[in-house]
């Protein structure tokens, strides 16, 4: 599943820099897929739409940090546990019940993502 940042995040932004995905941003900051990753011309999101890579898509939040569920592998292929959880100061960084992704799913969207 993809982690999720609840609303008790506190804005410190400790977990932007550890995300090998680049999948976490700062509250109303637009993002891409293309940035962070190896991704050119068009990407998949999960509900099968498919968008430019470098095209900016809207915010996912706009009050504090969040993690865009379609870059999110929970550090799978990098680390042995999600990074944004091992270094939150206030634990806000957790799995997302509502997008559960296998590990074949999340190292899929891995290679996609960073073409080797």
């Amino acid at each position: 599943m993809a982690i999720i940042i609840t609303d008790e995040c506190i804005n410190c932004g400790a977990c932007e820099p550890e995300c090998p995905n680049n999948a976490i941003y700062e509250g109303g900051v637009e993002w891409t897929f293309a940035e962070g990753t190896s991704l050119t011309g068009q990407a998949t999101l999960a509900d099968g739409k498919v968008v430019d890579a470098s095209k900016e898509m809207a915010p996912v939040e706009e009050d504090y940090y969040y993690i865009v569920p379609d870059k999110c592998t929970e550090c799978m292929g990098f680390h042995e546990e999600p990074q944004c959880a091992a270094v939150c100061p206030v634990d806000c960084c957790v799995p997302d019940p509502d997008r559960v992704e296998t590990e074949e799913t999340l190292l899929a969207k891995k290679a996609n993502m960073h073409v080797e």
